[in-house]
This record gives structure tokens, sequence and C-alpha cells, in this order.
């Protein structure tokens, strides 16, 4: 295996399975919890949960 091929790999694994892991991991984060609270903020009647924290952020 000559430089250019190895170049070709390594370029393949680290760009595509970062960039793979990176999405993997802000997609568990919009599902975990940023969804939830979007659905919050946007309902009529607010939460306690969510009164509560407004006035800290």
């Amino acid at each position: 295996m000559d430089f250019f091929s190895g170049g070709i790999i390594g370029f393949f694994f680290g760009f595509g399975f970062g960039v793979g892991c990176a999405l993997a991991v802000m997609y568990s984060i919009y599902t975990g919890g940023y969804q939830k609270a979007i659905e919050d903020s946007l309902r009529e009647e607010k939460s306690d949960r969510y009164r509560h924290w407004l006035p800290k952020i």
C-alpha cells in the first residue's frame, strides 16, 4: 500500500466516520431533550418546570 491509497483510506475513515458519529450524537441530543424542550415551550399552558427555569436563562 503506497502513501496515496493509505491517505485515501485514512481520509474516508477520518472524515466519513467522524462526521457520521457527530451527526449521531447531535441527533441523540435532539431526540432526547431538545425536542421535548421545544414542545414544552410551544404549549399554550406552560409547565411548572418551564416557568421555574425561564428566569434563570
